[in-house]
């Protein structure tokens, strides 16, 4: 018994093997746009840093990690999981603040997230400039840390646990 190639009955298992093995592909393809998107979105677009915290619970950020896009260092005081943001604005100088906002905060979506040039408020939409960080203050804006507020050298920013902690209950109602 031979077996022709040529046959009908032949020709239409291999033309349901192409149309299963299509439809594994576009399974697979569908399942790593999915896998792209899950990972680009998850944070928000947002540059979580690693955070360095001294012995004495005070928040390092290192000077060489800033750059104009955003970055936001997780901190946790008494519990309560908080944000400092720490961004270069264009005068090349480093900008730091509560990455909550001074009047959305305790909706619980109170944060921003960056758009180019821009700090959006996730809870009213608006739009805060990166050259403002620190600079302006009240309103709907990230909540400044001021000089006065933290220690300089040239490779760090210190905030200290106790200006951390002082501003913890800004964070108690964060809806992340």
């Amino acid at each position: 018994m031979s077996t022709q190639i040529g046959k009908k009955g032949n020709n239409k298992n291999t033309s349901t093997i192409f149309k299963d093995k299509k439809k594994i592909w576009i399974l697979v393809g569908v399942v790593a746009i999915f896998m792209i998107g899950l990972v680009i979105f998850s944070n928000n677009g947002k540059k979580i840093a690693s955070t360095k915290v001294t012995e004495d619970g005070d928040l390092i950020i290192p000077k060489n990690e800033i750059t104009q896009t955003a970055k936001f260092y997780p901190y946790t005081a008494d519990g309560i999981y908080m944000e400092v943001l720490a961004i270069k604005a264009d005068d090349g100088s480093i900008r730091t603040a509560f990455n909550t906002c001074q009047v959305c905060f305790d909706s619980g979506r109170g944060y921003y997230v960056q758009e180019g040039k821009g700090l959006i408020c996730q809870n009213c939409g608006n739009r805060f400039r990166v050259d403002d960080v620190e600079v302006v203050r009240g309103g709907c804006n990230p909540i400044p840390i001021l000089k006065e507020d933290k220690t300089e050298t040239d490779e760090t920013i210190t905030i200290s646990k106790e200006l951390m902690v002082q501003y913890k209950d800004l964070f108690s109602t964060w809806k992340r």
